[in-house]
Protein backbone atom coordinates (compact mmCIF):
# COMPACT_ATOMS: atom_id res chain seq x y z
CA UNK A 1 0.00 0.00 0.00
CA UNK A 2 1.38 3.39 -0.95
CA UNK A 3 2.47 5.70 1.84
CA UNK A 4 0.12 8.68 2.19
CA UNK A 5 1.41 12.04 1.04
CA UNK A 6 1.34 14.62 3.86
CA UNK A 7 -1.19 17.40 3.45
CA UNK A 8 -0.54 21.02 4.28
CA UNK A 9 -0.30 21.25 8.03
CA UNK A 10 -2.45 23.58 10.12
CA UNK A 11 -0.79 26.61 11.66
CA UNK A 12 2.33 25.56 13.53
CA UNK A 13 2.92 26.33 17.20
CA UNK A 14 4.08 29.92 17.68
CA UNK A 15 7.52 28.82 18.88
CA UNK A 16 8.07 26.81 15.71
CA UNK A 17 6.92 29.70 13.49
CA UNK A 18 9.27 32.01 15.37
CA UNK A 19 12.20 29.73 14.64
CA UNK A 20 11.16 29.20 11.03
CA UNK A 21 10.49 32.82 10.19
CA UNK A 22 7.49 35.01 10.80
CA UNK A 23 6.52 35.03 7.12
CA UNK A 24 7.17 31.34 6.52
CA UNK A 25 4.31 29.13 7.60
CA UNK A 26 6.08 25.86 7.03
CA UNK A 27 6.62 23.93 10.25
CA UNK A 28 10.25 23.95 11.36
CA UNK A 29 11.49 20.50 12.35
CA UNK A 30 14.61 21.92 13.98
CA UNK A 31 14.16 21.88 17.74
CA UNK A 32 11.44 19.24 17.84
CA UNK A 33 12.45 16.60 20.37
CA UNK A 34 12.31 12.95 19.39
CA UNK A 35 8.80 12.42 20.81
CA UNK A 36 7.55 15.60 19.14
CA UNK A 37 9.00 14.54 15.80
CA UNK A 38 7.33 11.12 16.11
CA UNK A 39 4.05 12.85 16.91
CA UNK A 40 4.43 15.13 13.88
CA UNK A 41 4.93 12.12 11.59
CA UNK A 42 1.91 10.41 13.16
CA UNK A 43 -0.16 13.54 12.48
CA UNK A 44 0.83 13.17 8.83
CA UNK A 45 -0.15 9.46 8.93
CA UNK A 46 3.48 8.45 8.48
CA UNK A 47 5.07 5.53 10.34
CA UNK A 48 7.49 5.87 13.26
CA UNK A 49 10.54 4.90 11.20
CA UNK A 50 10.14 8.06 9.12
CA UNK A 51 10.83 10.10 12.24
CA UNK A 52 13.95 8.01 12.85
CA UNK A 53 15.10 8.64 9.28
CA UNK A 54 14.52 12.37 9.57
CA UNK A 55 16.32 12.46 12.92
CA UNK A 56 19.37 10.84 11.31
CA UNK A 57 19.44 13.27 8.39
CA UNK A 58 18.83 16.38 10.53
CA UNK A 59 21.01 15.69 13.57
CA UNK A 60 23.62 13.19 12.41
CA UNK A 61 24.21 14.34 8.85
CA UNK A 62 23.28 18.01 9.23
CA UNK A 63 21.12 18.02 6.10
CA UNK A 64 18.65 20.88 5.57
CA UNK A 65 17.40 19.95 2.08
CA UNK A 66 14.70 17.27 2.04
CA UNK A 67 15.70 16.40 -1.52
CA UNK A 68 19.06 15.15 -0.22
CA UNK A 69 17.39 12.66 2.15
CA UNK A 70 17.74 9.73 -0.20
CA UNK A 71 16.24 7.12 2.15
CA UNK A 72 12.87 8.91 1.82
CA UNK A 73 10.73 8.33 -1.26
CA UNK A 74 10.84 11.23 -3.70
CA UNK A 75 7.10 12.08 -3.42
CA UNK A 76 7.48 12.26 0.37
CA UNK A 77 10.54 14.50 0.07
CA UNK A 78 8.65 16.86 -2.21
CA UNK A 79 5.62 16.94 0.06
CA UNK A 80 7.67 17.62 3.18
CA UNK A 81 9.50 20.46 1.45
CA UNK A 82 6.16 22.16 0.82
CA UNK A 83 4.91 21.96 4.40
CA UNK A 84 8.05 21.76 6.55
CA UNK A 85 11.57 23.13 6.74
CA UNK A 86 14.83 22.64 8.65
CA UNK A 87 16.07 26.11 9.43
CA UNK A 88 19.48 27.56 10.13
CA UNK A 89 20.36 30.69 12.08
CA UNK A 90 21.50 33.57 9.91
CA UNK A 91 25.02 34.86 10.55
CA UNK A 92 25.10 38.64 10.98
CA UNK A 93 28.79 38.75 11.78
CA UNK A 94 31.69 36.38 12.31
CA UNK A 95 34.81 37.49 14.19
CA UNK A 96 38.00 35.59 14.84
CA UNK A 97 40.35 36.53 17.66
CA UNK A 98 44.12 36.57 17.48
CA UNK A 99 44.06 33.53 19.81
CA UNK A 100 41.78 31.51 17.50
CA UNK A 101 38.53 32.13 19.38
CA UNK A 102 35.57 32.61 17.01
CA UNK A 103 32.43 34.59 17.81
CA UNK A 104 29.25 34.50 15.75
CA UNK A 105 26.48 37.07 15.93
CA UNK A 106 23.36 35.16 14.88
CA UNK A 107 20.23 36.95 13.69
CA UNK A 108 16.97 35.30 14.72
CA UNK A 109 13.79 35.23 12.65
CA UNK A 110 12.24 38.10 14.63
CA UNK A 111 15.29 40.34 14.12
CA UNK A 112 16.84 39.83 17.57
CA UNK A 113 20.45 38.72 17.77
CA UNK A 114 22.55 36.49 20.02
CA UNK A 115 26.23 35.65 20.33
CA UNK A 116 27.89 32.23 20.35
CA UNK A 117 31.60 31.60 20.96
CA UNK A 118 33.94 28.74 20.00
CA UNK A 119 37.11 28.32 22.07
CA UNK A 120 39.70 25.98 20.51
CA UNK A 121 42.34 24.35 22.66
CA UNK A 122 44.99 21.70 22.02
CA UNK A 123 42.93 18.81 23.38
CA UNK A 124 39.34 20.02 22.89
CA UNK A 125 37.06 22.62 21.39
CA UNK A 126 34.38 24.22 23.53
CA UNK A 127 31.29 26.00 22.25
CA UNK A 128 29.64 28.58 24.52
CA UNK A 129 25.90 28.68 23.79
CA UNK A 130 23.30 31.32 24.69
CA UNK A 131 19.88 30.54 26.17
CA UNK A 132 18.15 33.95 26.11
CA UNK A 133 18.14 37.18 24.14
CA UNK A 134 19.66 39.46 26.74
CA UNK A 135 19.53 38.63 30.43
CA UNK A 136 17.36 39.42 33.42
CA UNK A 137 19.95 38.97 36.16
CA UNK A 138 21.77 42.33 36.01
CA UNK A 139 25.00 40.94 37.40
CA UNK A 140 27.05 44.02 38.15
CA UNK A 141 30.31 42.86 36.59
CA UNK A 142 28.82 41.25 33.46
CA UNK A 143 28.45 43.00 30.11
CA UNK A 144 25.55 40.75 29.08
CA UNK A 145 23.75 41.77 32.24
CA UNK A 146 23.54 45.35 30.99
CA UNK A 147 21.38 44.20 28.07
CA UNK A 148 17.71 43.89 28.96
CA UNK A 149 15.98 40.54 28.65
CA UNK A 150 13.98 40.37 25.43
CA UNK A 151 12.82 36.75 25.44
CA UNK A 152 13.77 33.13 25.91
CA UNK A 153 15.29 31.26 23.00
CA UNK A 154 13.32 28.37 21.54
CA UNK A 155 14.76 24.87 21.65
CA UNK A 156 15.46 25.19 17.93
CA UNK A 157 17.40 28.41 18.43
CA UNK A 158 19.48 26.81 21.18
CA UNK A 159 20.42 23.65 19.30
CA UNK A 160 20.56 25.74 16.13
CA UNK A 161 23.63 27.57 17.42
CA UNK A 162 25.53 24.29 17.62
CA UNK A 163 24.33 23.16 14.21
CA UNK A 164 25.24 26.44 12.52
CA UNK A 165 28.72 26.18 14.02
CA UNK A 166 28.97 22.57 12.80
CA UNK A 167 28.15 23.92 9.32
CA UNK A 168 30.84 26.60 9.57
CA UNK A 169 33.54 24.29 10.94
CA UNK A 170 32.60 21.36 8.69
CA UNK A 171 31.89 19.12 11.70
CA UNK A 172 29.32 16.91 9.96
CA UNK A 173 28.58 14.06 10.22
CA UNK A 174 28.39 14.19 14.01
CA UNK A 175 30.36 11.80 16.18
CA UNK A 176 33.61 12.06 14.21
CA UNK A 177 36.80 11.59 16.21
CA UNK A 178 38.33 14.65 14.56
CA UNK A 179 35.47 17.10 15.08
CA UNK A 180 36.29 20.58 16.29
CA UNK A 181 33.45 20.96 18.80
CA UNK A 182 33.98 18.37 21.52
CA UNK A 183 32.10 20.01 24.40
CA UNK A 184 29.53 22.70 25.03
CA UNK A 185 28.88 25.08 27.90
CA UNK A 186 25.58 26.80 28.54
CA UNK A 187 27.40 29.95 29.59
CA UNK A 188 26.42 32.43 26.89
CA UNK A 189 23.78 35.12 27.06
CA UNK A 190 21.05 34.50 29.62
CA UNK A 191 20.33 32.27 32.64
CA UNK A 192 19.68 28.74 31.31
CA UNK A 193 17.51 27.70 34.24
CA UNK A 194 15.14 30.60 33.60
CA UNK A 195 14.49 28.93 30.23
CA UNK A 196 14.68 25.40 31.52
CA UNK A 197 12.01 23.72 29.37
CA UNK A 198 13.60 24.82 26.09
CA UNK A 199 17.15 24.18 27.37
CA UNK A 200 16.10 20.67 28.44
CA UNK A 201 14.61 19.90 25.02
CA UNK A 202 17.69 21.23 23.22
CA UNK A 203 20.17 19.34 25.40
CA UNK A 204 18.24 16.09 25.03
CA UNK A 205 18.47 16.54 21.27
CA UNK A 206 22.20 17.23 21.52
CA UNK A 207 22.78 14.17 23.75
CA UNK A 208 20.71 11.75 21.66
CA UNK A 209 23.02 8.94 20.55
CA UNK A 210 21.37 8.63 17.13
CA UNK A 211 21.99 12.28 16.31
CA UNK A 212 24.57 14.80 17.49
CA UNK A 213 25.57 12.32 20.20
CA UNK A 214 27.43 14.63 22.56
CA UNK A 215 27.89 12.95 25.94
CA UNK A 216 26.39 14.60 29.04
CA UNK A 217 29.91 14.48 30.46
CA UNK A 218 30.86 16.95 27.73
CA UNK A 219 28.07 19.39 28.62
CA UNK A 220 28.21 21.98 31.39
CA UNK A 221 25.30 24.17 32.42
CA UNK A 222 26.16 27.37 34.26
CA UNK A 223 23.67 28.94 36.64
CA UNK A 224 23.58 31.65 39.26
CA UNK A 225 21.64 29.20 41.42
CA UNK A 226 17.98 29.05 40.41
CA UNK A 227 16.91 26.57 43.07
CA UNK A 228 13.60 25.23 41.72
CA UNK A 229 15.27 24.05 38.50
CA UNK A 230 18.65 22.87 39.85
CA UNK A 231 17.25 19.58 41.16
CA UNK A 232 15.27 18.98 37.97
CA UNK A 233 18.39 19.64 35.89
CA UNK A 234 20.29 16.97 37.81
CA UNK A 235 17.43 14.47 37.70
CA UNK A 236 16.49 14.92 34.04
CA UNK A 237 19.74 15.88 32.31
CA UNK A 238 22.57 14.90 34.68
CA UNK A 239 24.92 17.32 32.91
CA UNK A 240 27.85 18.97 34.64
CA UNK A 241 26.89 21.91 36.83
CA UNK A 242 28.74 25.19 37.17
CA UNK A 243 27.56 27.70 39.76
CA UNK A 244 28.38 31.41 39.54
CA UNK A 245 29.38 32.23 43.11
CA UNK A 246 31.74 35.23 42.88
CA UNK A 247 31.45 36.27 46.53
CA UNK A 248 31.68 34.74 50.00
CA UNK A 249 29.16 36.97 51.79
CA UNK A 250 25.53 37.66 51.01
CA UNK A 251 26.20 41.38 51.40
CA UNK A 252 28.67 41.42 48.50
CA UNK A 253 26.86 38.84 46.40
CA UNK A 254 23.67 40.91 46.69
CA UNK A 255 25.56 43.65 44.85
CA UNK A 256 27.41 41.52 42.31
CA UNK A 257 24.51 39.13 41.63
CA UNK A 258 21.18 40.65 42.69
CA UNK A 259 19.52 37.22 42.33
CA UNK A 260 21.26 36.41 45.62
CA UNK A 261 18.51 38.34 47.42
CA UNK A 262 16.12 35.60 46.30
CA UNK A 263 18.51 32.64 46.45
CA UNK A 264 21.21 33.41 49.06
CA UNK A 265 24.55 31.65 49.29
CA UNK A 266 23.59 29.12 51.98
CA UNK A 267 20.55 27.93 50.00
CA UNK A 268 22.51 27.68 46.76
CA UNK A 269 25.27 25.64 48.42
CA UNK A 270 22.72 23.32 50.00
CA UNK A 271 21.25 22.69 46.55
CA UNK A 272 24.76 21.91 45.34
CA UNK A 273 25.19 19.35 48.13
CA UNK A 274 21.96 17.72 46.99
CA UNK A 275 22.68 17.90 43.26
CA UNK A 276 22.22 14.41 41.76
CA UNK A 277 25.38 12.60 40.64
CA UNK A 278 27.75 15.12 42.20
CA UNK A 279 30.81 13.00 43.01
CA UNK A 280 34.56 13.39 42.95
CA UNK A 281 34.39 12.17 39.36
CA UNK A 282 31.60 14.64 38.49
CA UNK A 283 32.51 17.68 40.53
CA UNK A 284 30.50 20.87 40.69
CA UNK A 285 32.40 23.86 39.36
CA UNK A 286 32.22 27.10 41.31
CA UNK A 287 32.93 30.10 39.10
CA UNK A 288 34.62 32.99 40.83
CA UNK A 289 35.43 36.17 38.93
CA UNK A 290 38.48 37.93 40.34
CA UNK A 291 37.76 41.61 40.99
CA UNK A 292 40.58 43.81 42.23
CA UNK A 293 40.17 44.83 45.89
CA UNK A 294 36.59 43.50 45.91
CA UNK A 295 36.66 39.73 46.42
CA UNK A 296 40.26 38.66 45.86
CA UNK A 297 41.96 38.67 49.27
CA UNK A 298 43.44 35.59 51.01
CA UNK A 299 40.73 36.04 53.64
CA UNK A 300 38.11 35.72 50.90
CA UNK A 301 39.81 32.52 49.76
CA UNK A 302 39.76 31.11 53.29
CA UNK A 303 36.07 31.92 53.58
CA UNK A 304 35.37 30.30 50.23
CA UNK A 305 36.88 26.94 51.15
CA UNK A 306 34.87 26.92 54.37
CA UNK A 307 31.67 27.59 52.45
CA UNK A 308 32.13 24.74 49.97
CA UNK A 309 33.48 22.21 52.50
CA UNK A 310 32.09 18.75 51.82
CA UNK A 311 30.97 19.47 48.25
CA UNK A 312 32.76 17.55 45.46
CA UNK A 313 33.99 20.65 43.70
CA UNK A 314 36.60 22.63 41.89
CA UNK A 315 36.92 26.42 41.73
CA UNK A 316 37.41 28.18 38.42
CA UNK A 317 39.13 31.51 39.01
CA UNK A 318 38.18 33.92 36.25
CA UNK A 319 40.22 37.08 35.77
CA UNK A 320 37.72 39.88 35.19
CA UNK A 321 37.38 40.70 31.51
CA UNK A 322 36.94 44.47 31.09
CA UNK A 323 34.21 45.95 28.93
CA UNK A 324 33.33 49.56 28.07
CA UNK A 325 31.80 51.30 31.07
CA UNK A 326 32.62 48.64 33.67
CA UNK A 327 33.53 49.91 37.14
CA UNK A 328 35.73 46.96 38.09
CA UNK A 329 39.38 46.11 37.46
CA UNK A 330 41.06 42.77 37.03
CA UNK A 331 42.87 41.35 40.05
CA UNK A 332 46.66 41.29 39.77
CA UNK A 333 48.40 38.06 38.84
CA UNK A 334 49.93 37.97 42.31
CA UNK A 335 46.52 38.28 44.00
CA UNK A 336 45.07 35.53 41.82
CA UNK A 337 48.02 33.23 42.53
CA UNK A 338 47.76 33.82 46.28
CA UNK A 339 44.02 33.14 46.19
CA UNK A 340 44.58 29.92 44.22
CA UNK A 341 47.19 28.68 46.68
CA UNK A 342 44.73 28.93 49.58
CA UNK A 343 42.08 27.00 47.64
CA UNK A 344 44.52 24.33 46.52
CA UNK A 345 45.87 23.85 50.06
CA UNK A 346 42.30 23.04 51.08
CA UNK A 347 42.23 20.23 48.53
CA UNK A 348 40.28 21.89 45.72
CA UNK A 349 41.55 22.29 42.19
CA UNK A 350 41.59 25.97 41.33
CA UNK A 351 42.52 26.49 37.70
CA UNK A 352 42.79 30.06 36.49
CA UNK A 353 40.72 30.47 33.35
CA UNK A 354 42.88 31.89 30.61
CA UNK A 355 41.07 34.86 29.03
CA UNK A 356 40.18 34.06 25.43
CA UNK A 357 38.82 36.33 22.74
CA UNK A 358 39.17 39.58 24.68
CA UNK A 359 40.04 41.50 21.52
CA UNK A 360 36.62 40.66 20.04
CA UNK A 361 34.67 40.92 23.34
CA UNK A 362 34.17 37.15 23.35
CA UNK A 363 35.59 36.40 26.80
CA UNK A 364 33.60 35.41 29.86
CA UNK A 365 31.19 38.20 30.86
CA UNK A 366 31.73 40.20 27.67
CA UNK A 367 28.93 38.88 25.46
CA UNK A 368 26.38 41.43 24.36
CA UNK A 369 24.73 41.35 20.98
CA UNK A 370 26.30 43.87 18.62
CA UNK A 371 22.91 45.04 17.42
CA UNK A 372 22.02 46.18 20.94
CA UNK A 373 25.33 48.04 21.20
CA UNK A 374 24.63 49.66 17.83
CA UNK A 375 21.15 50.74 18.89
CA UNK A 376 22.59 52.35 22.01
CA UNK A 377 25.26 54.23 20.03
CA UNK A 378 22.61 55.42 17.59
CA UNK A 379 20.48 56.71 20.47
CA UNK A 380 23.51 58.57 21.85
CA UNK A 381 24.26 60.10 18.44
CA UNK A 382 20.65 61.22 18.12
CA UNK A 383 20.71 62.77 21.58
CA UNK A 384 23.92 64.67 20.82
CA UNK A 385 22.52 66.09 17.58
CA UNK A 386 19.12 66.98 19.04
Amino acid sequence: MAEPTPRLAPTAPSSQLLAAGQNDYRIDLLGLGRDALIAEMARLSLPRFRADQLWHWIYHRGVTDFNAMTTLAKPLRMALAETHQISRLAVSRRQESDDGTIKWLFRLADGNEIETVFIPEDDRGTLCISSQVGCTLNCHFCHTGTQRLVRNLTAGEIVGQLMAVFDDLNDWPSGRDDRYVTSIVMMGMGEPLYNYDNVRTALKIIMDEAGIALSRRRITLSTTGILPQMQACGDELAVNLAVSLHAVTDELRDILLPINRKYPIADVLQACREYPRATNARRITFEYVMLKDVNDSPADAEALVKLIAGIPAKVNLIPFNPWPGSVYETSSDAAIEAFARVVMRAGYASPVRKPRGRDILAACGQLKSASERLRRSQRQDQAETA
